[in-house]
């Protein structure tokens, strides 16, 4: 039997040590410093990266990664990050994706909280369209690709379709986590029984570290409380509150906007339009939304605040999505080898191509399309990616440049 190329490739990779480690922080990097449109988005540029271009791991594979993430609470799109690192060269390779795609974001949100009376004026409101223009490119074409490969019959069809529906007018904090479940055990049910699809074997997590992970952020979770009402440490208590923000919140960066405003601003940390000046940054910089706490870290009106706070931040709000990472994929690894959970698996991946659906739909075609110009412009940037394998970077500045331009016009 012919061995997977994939696998193979991953095993040599694994053997170079640090060779992997710096092509898995090059290849952040880039996505970092390019991956606008928001947590959505990013697993598109995912895709195109992992699956179709680089063939680190199978469509099916992402699909489970990414039906795994969607059930952990904190940012989908980094936890999946990291879970292609930790894949690609466990634990280390797991911190670094993290640091890399983290890091562009990062230190422009923490330079545009150091100097927040400034930043709230530095928006360009055509720029920020131009990129919400691009997340409907990008998500388009991942829409079109998975569901060409995990929605190839009528059943998985219908619960894609049953879970966009459900998810356009359910919109609670923990819709996401209902919805993966609703997918799987509708699968369960539905889907015809099949031989279970091969994918790659190699583990993704060892369960030993993920007992000591999971146990760590319980621990955590019950004594940073503590330890903050205990002592004065106005930084002990800053770590605490971005890590419970963290640790707590469903439904990925957009949900963590009423989190951030009710202990953060109601703590009178920042004022609301600090808040919202910050998101509205954060909407525009390509990486993960989450780094919107370095920008509320830096800016806080008391100490600990500028560069030590916004780091302070950025590190707690990110530090349980660490731990779950190294702690999830271990069981996750288990159900897939678990006799008749490959249907409950397909019918998790037509799920999540639902979810995406619904995603693009609202708040991506709702909040972008605003008049037949940009749908004019949606649908070249399109057709450039799909059917003219335009690379995502040309069309980032293609479509950017168009809504600039077209705004400097009617100014």
């Amino acid at each position: 039997m012919a061995a997977d190329p994939a696998r193979a490739q991953a095993d040599r990779s694994a053997a170079a040590g640090p060779l992997v480690l710096l092509e898995i922080f090059l290849v952040f990097l880039k996505l970092g410093l390019t991956s606008f449109g928001g947590p959505i988005a990013h697993l598109g540029y995912f895709r195109h990266e992992f699956v179709v271009r680089r063939h680190w791991l199978g469509e099916a594979s992402y699909a489970a990664i990414v039906a795994m993430c969607h059930t952990l609470p904190g940012p989908t799109s980094t936890q999946v990050g990291m879970t292609l690192g930790l894949r690609r060269a466990g634990w280390a390779g797991c911190l670094v994706a993290w640091i890399a795609f983290t890091l562009p974001s990062a230190f422009i949100m923490i330079s545009l909280g150091c100097w927040t009376g400034q930043a709230r004026h530095s928006l360009n409101a055509d720029l920020i369209h131009g990129f919400s223009l691009v997340a409907v490119v990008i998500v388009a074409q991942a829409l079109l690709g998975m569901a060409t490969s995990l929605c190839p019959d009528a059943p998985r069809r219908l619960i894609a379709l049953a879970v966009a529906s459900a998810a356009l007018f359910w919109t609670s904090p923990v819709a996401e986590l209902g919805l993966m479940l609703l997918s799987g055990g509708l699968g369960f049910l539905v889907i015809a029984r099949e031989r279970a699809p091969q994918t790659d074997p190699r583990p993704t997590g060892r369960a030993k570290a993920g007992l000591w992970a999971i146990g760590l952020l319980v621990l955590l979770l019950v004594v940073l409380p503590i330890a903050a009402a205990s002592w004065p440490e106005a930084e002990l208590r800053e770590f605490n509150t971005y890590f419970r923000i963290g640790a707590l919140v469903f439904g990925g960066g957009h949900v963590v906007l009423a989190l951030l405003q009710s202990s953060i601003v109601h703590a009178g940390l920042v004022s609301d339009g600090t808040l919202l000046a910050g998101y509205g940054a954060a909407q525009a910089l390509p990486g993960p939304l989450f780094t919107i706490a370095g920008y509320l870290g830096s800016a806080a009106h008391e100490p600990p605040n500028g560069v030590w706070g916004g780091l302070i931040a950025v590190l707690a709000i990110f530090a349980p999505s660490f731990l779950l990472v190294l702690a999830a994929p271990p069981l996750w690894d288990f159900l897939q080898r678990a006799r008749g959970m490959h249907r409950a698996l397909a019918g998790l991946n037509a799920g999540v191509v639902g979810l995406l659906l619904a995603t693009w739909i609202n708040p991506l075609l709702v909040q972008s399309i605003g008049q037949p110009w940009d749908g004019v412009v949606a649908l070249c940037g399109a057709l450039a990616l799909i059917g003219g394998r335009w690379p995502p970077l040309a069309i980032v500045v293609l479509v950017v440049a168009v809504c600039l331009a077209r705004g400097a016009l009617l100014a």
